[in-house]
């Protein structure tokens, strides 16, 4: 296994409960920790800034926010607050987000290649603590720079990486970012084009791949029963391929089974929706585009992504002891 090893956390858990998964997770010699912003149910910097709180050199990333909502100005000066807090320890990770969530709360997703590029550049430039103006068809600032009167006025090493799933998104990556979020519910196999596709964008830019890191989110269920396990998955399945179609189309799933659970999941979906769902999602389709089973298995299915490129895996608890995925990863 690579001695690069992440845990993400979204909701599932109690947030103080989180305090305490980070610091084993430190223990064990994970490198970092990533924290979700997804669906309309828990902030990521809140979490991200208790994390940091509570270790000393866990990173702790944004895995990932969306580049719609926050002012670019409020988004270089939480970055910068967040350095403060744990210097040298901070990444920032963005996205593109995704509808129709995005639509259902006014924001129109146009040219989001585009709009990614022009929040790549000018967040850069504030962390660099450079007096800015821009003039973009996204971000309009004139004459801004991050306000530094108390505390460490130096530029800030916060590394930005891009949550991108589709071809252009991934070669905009390639180009400007420092690395890339590889998607989860995706097969191994997805990484091969993902990789030519950031390979492209770096050539354009003078870079290499390997100059782009590529940690990547792997759903992850584990427990000595497997078959427990690989339940807790299906349950996590059907609530995603409903309600995140980006990552359905990247994973392969047919269209006619995504429209039979979108049928069946309200908007939020209740446990009981979920539950008359599951039934839906073959176990096939866990076992390619999760690591689920015993622990065995698990770190099986991990080193899979790990050969096709990814080099930090960041596992998602699908279900079961998030203490327990963690000892079956653990560094040290």
């Amino acid at each position: 296994m690579t001695d690069r090893v992440a845990l993400y956390l979204q909701d599932a858990h109690d947030l103080r409960d989180g305090l305490d998964y980070v610091r084993y997770a430190e223990e064990r010699g994970f490198e970092a920790v990533w924290q979700a912003e997804s669906r309309l149910v828990r902030d990521a910097i809140v979490p991200m800034a208790a994390y940091a709180s509570v270790t000393e050199r866990l990173k702790v990333g944004s895995g990932v926010i969306n580049n719609w909502t926050r002012n670019i100005g409020l988004l270089a000066a939480t970055f910068l607050t967040l350095d403060d807090l744990a210097p040298g320890r901070i990444i920032c990770g963005l996205g593109a987000w995704w509808d129709p969530l995005a639509g259902q709360v006014g924001i129109e997703r146009r040219k989001p290649l585009t709009a990614m590029r022009e929040t790549v550049e000018v967040l850069r430039r504030l962390l660099a603590l450079e007096r800015v103006t821009f003039e973009g068809e996204f971000h309009q600032v004139r004459d801004i720079e991050l306000d530094v009167v108390h505390g460490r006025r130096e530029a800030r090493h916060v590394p930005i990486m891009i949550g991108a799933t589709g071809p252009k998104m991934m070669e905009l990556t390639g180009e400007i970012a420092d690395g890339a979020v590889l998607n989860y519910c995706v097969p191994p196999e997805y990484n091969d084009e993902a990789l030519k596709q950031l390979e492209a964008g770096a050539k354009r830019a003078g870079r290499r791949l390997d100059d782009i890191d590529r940690p990547q989110l792997i759903v992850c269920s584990v427990d000595e029963d497997g078959e427990k396990a690989i339940d807790a998955t299906r349950e996590l399945l059907t609530q995603y391929l409903a309600q995140q179609p980006h990552i359905a189309k990247a994973s392969g799933v047919s269209v006619d089974v995504v429209k039979q659970i979108q049928a069946i999941l309200g908007w939020p979906a209740t446990h009981e929706q979920i539950k008359q769902a599951k039934h839906l999602v073959p176990e096939e389709l866990i076992h390619r585009i999760t690591a689920s089973g015993t622990p065995e298995q698990a770190r099986a299915k991990v080193q899979e992504y790990v050969k096709r490129g990814a080099t930090c895996p960041i596992l998602y608890s699908a279900g079961g002891s998030v203490k327990t995925l963690i000892d079956t990863f653990a560094v040290v």
